[in-house]
């Protein structure tokens, strides 16, 4: 029995030690997830901005000293039509799953941001009928590639100022993590102060894989729904709205689930 009353205390000490200075980890990444957040929730507002210009833009139709009264007075640029002929256009493979693309080159001099290869679909109608020689119409905005048209036949093409939505997305899942971090630094740091005094400690709520998997998840999936559904500041809004209603029940739920399961057991 001596034995054990002297061994006790240090292995007590020991994981004390330990969950202290687990919980000094656990905060740091919090800090460090919360001010990942915080510049990622900066950038929402100029992205929103910059999507909102792309979405107001209309065709140049106006002489070069209207449209640069128009871009002083904040309604951006205008869509500009560049007629080009293709130089080359063939199926290729791209990106690590090799994944079968229609890239299109244009005839040089072409200007910017048309003397960049774009990709057609290539299952679609434009990337069966654009040959090398064909006349084609590029529509820009800005330094984006925004469509493509010939003979009667357009595409949209990818890459447009459409990501603001996925930024709300990407900040809540920071936000999100950055709680679950705090919530292990106070959990490290209670057993820490149980196991100094000696108390048991018992365990609350665990979050597992599956559970930060749908922390993780659910704000991106949202985000892409909502960037299907609405533009700028309604799909930011949408998105947060849509989270929020899926992610508090959900741990709601989880802790009363926890709970109950705990009971069941004692």
């Amino acid at each position: 029995m001596a034995l054990d009353t002297t061994e006790q205390p240090v292995e007590a000490r020991g994981l004390a030690r330990n969950e202290g200075w687990a919980a000094v980890g656990w905060a740091a990444v919090g800090v460090a997830l919360l001010a990942l957040s915080a510049v990622l929730g900066s950038l929402i507002t100029g992205q929103i901005d910059y999507e909102k210009s792309f979405l107001a833009a209309r065709p140049c139709a106006e002489t070069q000293e209207a449209q640069g009264a128009r871009e002083s007075q904040g309604t951006g640029p205008c869509l500009r039509t560049i007629r080009a002929t293709v130089q080359s256009a063939q199926a290729a493979e791209s990106g690590p799953r090799n994944t079968t693309i229609f890239r299109v080159r244009l005839r040089a001099p072409v200007p910017a941001p048309a003397d960049r290869p774009f990709d057609l679909d290539p299952d679609g109608e434009l990337s069966r009928i654009v040959k090398p020689g064909a006349e084609v119409e590029v529509v820009t905005w800005r330094d984006v590639q925004v469509s493509v048209r010939h003979d009667g036949v357009g595409e949209t093409l990818p890459g447009l100022p459409d990501e603001a939505t996925m930024y709300v997305g990407i900040t809540l899942v920071g936000v999100w993590m950055t709680g679950v971090a705090f919530i292990a630094a106070f959990g490290s740091a209670r057993r820490a102060r149980r196991h100094a005094t000696g108390r048991p400690v018992t365990p609350r709520v665990g979050f597992g894989m599956a559970k930060i998997v749908c922390v993780v998840v659910v704000p991106l999936v949202v985000s892409f729904f909502a960037m299907a559904m609405w533009d700028a500041w309604t799909a930011a809004g949408m998105t947060v709205a849509i989270w929020a209603l899926i992610a508090f029940p959900a741990t709601f739920a989880a802790l009363r689930w926890d709970r109950d399961s705990r009971s069941e057991h004692a």
